[in-house]
């Protein structure tokens, strides 16, 4: 017996360090997460209860004696499961109104019964996701109903103040109870050594065990009674009290046929606990099965022995059931487990993402409304996720909320200062637009021509408005820009004779460049050349005949420039004079425009080609004659000059006509 006594005593010693490092912490959770700017409370449901491993069975009694069952120290353990599996029902109530929510808190803090960590985690998580769907609802009929985000404020919930104070008289009550417990642990701790004690003093003899039978009876249905005792005093109470229990048991001389039917008897119920251990391995509910084996652990420890032979026997059916049982009960929470890291995993890389674009430059409200679509998108895929391990949920959505915020914040500065700019360039838009009302009506056509376009240029220069702002001020503006220009038009409308007289001869310029193809004459390019020049310096043609005219002068003049081996520098340069008179009729601007271009290619140029002579200069002096790299150096210079004496000829081109305009 000594050897079954302290192999099982082992095994109730490592049970109870398992149990109470899988038990878990009865605080309440914290409040459901909700995330700054279009994040909601993620629905998820708060981790199950984490699994105790197997729980040992009690060492049967003597053959000698009829015992009575002897405590394991996992007892406590069990009797806590089993009190708090009422409350799950209650965890899993359907609530449709934080005022229904309200009610059970009030109920839960100002009634006798105990509230369960479960259901108060259940009402919370009800609760903030019924709060925050409203508050969402509240704000998009803010928005619809046309008003500023920028100016939308939160408004107090009463509702919430109210849960907020149930719960904190919760959780004053829970500590409360705890303290209680802890109290009531000392006391029957106390109450235990005091019957030890006094079973200790009942085994001197065979004599004094069968003259305090009938105490020894109410001792041991006192120790039954006694239920919680300190966890870390359980394992040494327990040995003590089956100790001196059995040494009783060997003391005592009861005859033989009580004790046989007592084995008869003990042995018909823990075969009915074995088949119903056996049983729940066909529970769907794991959770259920494992509740419901502690009592029939429970009810095992508390029957008697059986008889001697039949003690392994019937033990290792029982624990055969129970481990299939406990094997399914940790598996469970071994799964939860890794599905809680990877949620954490996942979690983690959104947190990232979210603090990678609050770093990112926004150049303008497209950067940044871009860039809101892509965090709600991830809002999004965040409330899909389960719950992170327990020690690291607030943590890492504290971790996501943070970097939201960070994100819409600079956002809210950023359009604050839009705001301000927007109103800023729409009086500069009126005023513009002030002026050009002011010339409207005037006919110093040639004058007023400059300052309207250069009223027009003033205003591609002035930032953004508001879109609908922006088109009204636009439209207000070039009704005025047109009113003059209808009336010039009219004015010239004798100058469309000339543009045919235009058009008539430089369709016959281009019919004498066809003719030259055919032509073999040596002075050809000075010809082509010739009617080029002749070409540049006739006037505008009407605008419906200018791009097709514009096409057909230049397929015939590339043709002839390929016949002719003409240099692509006179080709561009050539090409160039024909687009000035395009870019003349979009208005002095453009040609404005171009010349500046020009010149600050021209100035770069020049500083190149500079560059690159004061390296010569080194290399001539430092390497001999022939080095490829100085002949390759000659050639990139050369090509620069080619390029700037080219661009200085467009220049001048600009500048001839210029003077023609005015």
């Amino acid at each position: 017996m000594d050897s079954q006594e302290n192999v099982l005593a082992n095994e109730a010693q490592e049970e109870v360090k398992k149990v109470e490092e899988n038990v878990v912490n009865a605080e309440i959770t914290p409040e459901a997460e909700t995330p700054a700017e279009a994040v909601t409370p993620a629905e998820e449901n708060a981790p199950a209860e984490e699994p105790a491993e197997e729980v040992a069975a009690p060492a049967e009694e003597t053959v000698e004696a009829v015992a009575e069952p002897v405590e394991e120290a996992v007892v406590e353990t069990a009797e806590e499961v089993a009190e708090e599996q009422p409350a799950e029902d209650m965890a899993k109530k359907v609530y449709k109104t934080k005022q229904e929510v309200n009610e059970r808190m009030k109920e839960l803090a100002h009634g006798d019964e105990t509230p369960s960590k479960e259901e108060v985690d259940h009402l919370k998580t009800v609760f903030y996701k019924l709060h925050f769907a409203e508050r969402e609802a509240n704000y998009k009929a803010y928005i619809d109903g046309g008003g500023d985000p920028e100016k939308y404020q939160v408004t107090p919930d009463m509702d919430e103040e109210t849960f907020k104070a149930e719960l904190g008289l919760i959780k004053e009550k829970r500590a409360k109870l705890f303290l209680e417990q802890e109290n009531l642990k000392q006391e029957n701790l106390k109450r235990k050594l005091d019957i030890i004690e006094k079973i200790k003093g009942m085994v001197t003899s065979p004599e004094e065990a069968n003259r305090n039978y009938q105490e020894f009876k109410k001792l041991q249905q006192e120790w039954k009674d006694i239920k919680l005792v300190p966890a870390e005093k359980a394992n040494e109470l327990w040995r003590n009290y089956q100790l001196y229990v059995e040494q009783y048991y060997d003391l005592l001389k009861l005859n033989s046929e009580a004790r046989e039917y007592d084995f008869k008897k003990n042995l018909g119920i823990k075969t009915r606990l074995c088949e119903a251990a056996e049983k729940l391995a066909d529970e769907p509910d794991v959770i259920s099965a494992f509740h419901q084996l502690q009592k029939l652990h429970q009810e095992f420890r508390e029957t008697g022995p059986v008889a001697k032979e039949l003690r392994e026997e019937i033990w290792a059916r029982f624990k055969a059931a129970s481990t299939v049982i406990n094997k399914k009960h940790q598996q469970h929470f071994d799964n939860l487990r890794s599905k809680e890291e990877d949620n954490l995993v996942r979690k983690t890389a959104l947190c990232e993402k979210v603090e990678a674009i609050a770093k990112e430059e926004n150049k303008g409200a497209g950067d940044w409304e871009k860039r809101t679509r892509q965090i709600i998108d991830i809002q999004a895929e965040w409330k899909t996720i389960g719950f992170a391990p327990q020690k690291m949920n607030v943590k890492i959505f504290e971790r996501f909320r943070a970097a939201c915020d960070d994100f819409f914040g600079k956002k809210a500065e950023y359009f604050k200062g839009l705001k301000a700019q927007f109103a800023e360039n729409a009086d500069k838009k009126r005023a513009l637009i002030e002026q050009a009302k002011a010339l409207q009506d005037s006919t110093d056509w040639k004058s007023t021509s400059d300052k309207l376009i250069a009223l027009q240029k003033e205003w591609k220069t002035i930032g953004m408005v508001p879109k609908k702002l922006g088109d009204q001020l636009w439209n207000e503006f070039l009704g005025a820009c047109n009113k003059f220009f209808e009336a010039r038009n009219a004015a010239h409308a004798g100058t469309r004779s000339t543009e045919r007289e235009n058009l008539a001869q430089k369709r016959s310029i281009i019919a004498e460049l066809k003719a030259i193809t055919e032509d073999s004459a040596e002075d050809l390019q000075e010809k082509v050349q010739e009617l080029v020049d002749k070409y540049q310096s006739i006037g505008h043609v009407p605008f419906k005949e200018k791009d097709k005219l514009y096409k057909e002068y230049h397929e015939v003049l590339d043709h002839l420039y390929d016949e002719l081996h003409i240099s692509t520098s006179r080709r561009r340069l050539d090409n160039f004079k024909s687009n000035i008179k395009n870019m003349a009729e979009r208005g002095v601007d453009a040609l404005d425009n171009e010349r500046t271009r020009l010149m600050r290619r021209y100035e770069s140029l020049k500083q190149e080609i500079q560059t690159y002579e004061n390296n010569l200069g080194f290399l001539n002096a430092a390497s001999k004659k022939g080095n490829s790299l100085i002949d390759e150096m000659n050639r990139k210079v050369q090509k620069l000059k080619d390029d700037c004496e080219l661009v200085r000829q467009k220049i001048k081109a600009i500048d001839e006509e210029n003077k023609e305009e005015e």
